[in-house]
């Protein structure tokens, strides 16, 4: 009898412990910086951004795919934590498909996405937008080497300014500031224009051949 009780005891105290047991996974969104890569490849990072190719604003939203989750007027003229919070919600819909540099720059996909769950504007706030981004620098200037190698997949203001520069070689940047393909390839013309490794990377040897350097043949 008393072997029953003690069985009986670990067998409630067992229930109650799963009851305690959260039943569903936590959620959460992309982090800052992904928002802040997906930006700067879709737009420079400009919220104001519209350059007559039906897209606009920091995201490059279409006007139906702005529509679709609940934006009004055109994104570019909308406020950035309105861009921000529009954003949050496309990806909770459709994850990130419906950006092209998402798939550029190998941005992961996590539970939130497609969760079909609207955001609120509290949950966007974390996303950093802040507005117009400062000008670009002169590129015939040489501004101070950033101390940081970039690589592949990197977004940042220093490679805005180096991909600048390089216009001033033929290569039509539009300054998004994202190292992708063409980045790359300027990086190694310019690395085998020096007699620099051409590994790829843009450290300090190649940054200082874009204003010092032979330019790329």
């Amino acid at each position: 009898m008393v072997g029953s009780i003690r069985r009986m005891a670990v067998l409630v105290a067992a229930v109650f412990a799963l009851q305690l047991v959260p039943t569903t996974s936590a959620v959460a969104d992309p982090p800052a910086n992904s928002w802040a890569k997906l930006r700067m490849c879709e737009s420079g990072g400009r919220y104001e951004t519209n350059t007559g190719n039906g897209y606009y604003g920091a995201y490059q939203f279409d006007l139906p795919t702005w529509r679709s989750v609940g934006g009004a007027g055109r994104p570019d003229q909308a406020a950035p934590a309105e861009q921000d919070y529009r954003a949050l919600y496309l990806y909770r819909m459709r994850g990130w498909q419906p950006w092209e540099c998402a798939t550029k720059l190998g941005l992961k996909a996590d539970a939130d996405a497609r969760s079909k769950r609207k955001p609120t504007y509290a949950e966007s706030a974390y996303m950093g937008g802040s507005g117009t981004p400062p000008p670009a620098p002169d590129p015939n200037v040489k501004p101070p080497w950033p101390g940081v190698v970039y690589d592949y997949g990197d977004c940042a203001e220093p490679l805005k300014t180096f991909q600048l520069r390089m216009n001033n070689f033929g290569y039509g940047f539009t300054g998004t500031g994202c190292y992708l393909d063409k980045t790359r390839q300027a990086v190694l013309d310019l690395q085998r224009a020096n007699g620099i490794k051409d590994s790829g990377l843009l450290g300090p040897k190649t940054w200082d051949a874009a204003w010092e350097g032979k330019p790329p043949r």
